[in-house]
């Protein structure tokens, strides 16, 4: 395995803050990461540092500058909606085609692991007719299905690893990321998950804010990588 794709059930149920976790814990195990969010939505230019490819590149343990955002990601969006309409909104397109070529880019250069972080969930729209689902379908990778500990979560997790299943994509793990202030707990939702599929991975709130990785995500790599 040389590169993964992340990507996720929805908007904000923590799809950086744990392809972030994950950098941090290969990084560990003595791996050379590479990161990239090819598209961004809801970036504000003014907080650029506390946005998603800021986090990537702190957890990559590289300095912040603009071009080190552009690099990483190329297609960035203010509104925080779907793609394909906030890049409407600033007058401008998805080329899904230059999309693929940006990643399979990326891949070939990759010096050991690469992460893709997707955008939004798995079917949101790109342009009038592709999703990020079809740039999964084209690249192939593993994939890393990240969810959150909210009531809905379990429909809403099902449904998307149908979805992938149905179209023999390989879901190397199920991650689920502590949504704060809900009501489930985060066991609960783990082990009605599991019944579907494995592994799937547990990643508690404070797991979020700092903590050490390495025990979350050993099951995963093992001490050599898994995969």
């Amino acid at each position: 395995m040389t590169a993964i794709f992340v990507t996720a059930t929805a908007s904000d149920v923590g799809k950086t803050f744990v392809a972030a976790s994950l950098i941090r814990h290969l990084r560990d195990m003595g791996r050379q990461v590479d990161a990239i969010k090819p598209i961004v939505e809801g970036y504000d230019p003014t907080q650029a540092a506390a946005s998603d490819p800021g986090i990537l590149l702190a957890a990559l343990g590289l300095p912040f500058s603009p071009e080190a955002v552009d690099r990483i990601s190329p297609w960035r969006f203010r509104a925080a909606i779907s793609p394909e309409l906030a890049a409407r909104q600033e007058h401008r397109g998805i080329d899904v085609d230059q999309v693929l070529a940006y990643c399979a880019t990326a891949i070939e250069r990759r010096r050991d692991i690469l992460l893709i972080e997707g955008v939004g969930g798995i079917m949101v729209p790109l342009d009038e007719e592709r999703t990020i689902l079809d740039v999964m379908m084209a690249l192939r990778l593993p994939l890393i299905l990240v969810t959150g500990s909210y009531p809905a979560t379990i429909s809403h997790t099902l449904t998307a690893l149908d979805s992938l299943f149905r179209r023999d994509m390989a879901v190397m793990a199920t991650i689920i990321s502590e949504t704060p202030g809900s009501a489930v707990p985060l066991e609960d939702i783990v082990a009605t998950i599991a019944r579907y599929t494995e592994p799937v991975i547990g990643v508690p709130r404070r797991q979020r804010q700092g903590a050490p990785e390495g025990s979350v995500f050993s099951g995963l790599f093992g001490p050599k990588g898994r995969h």
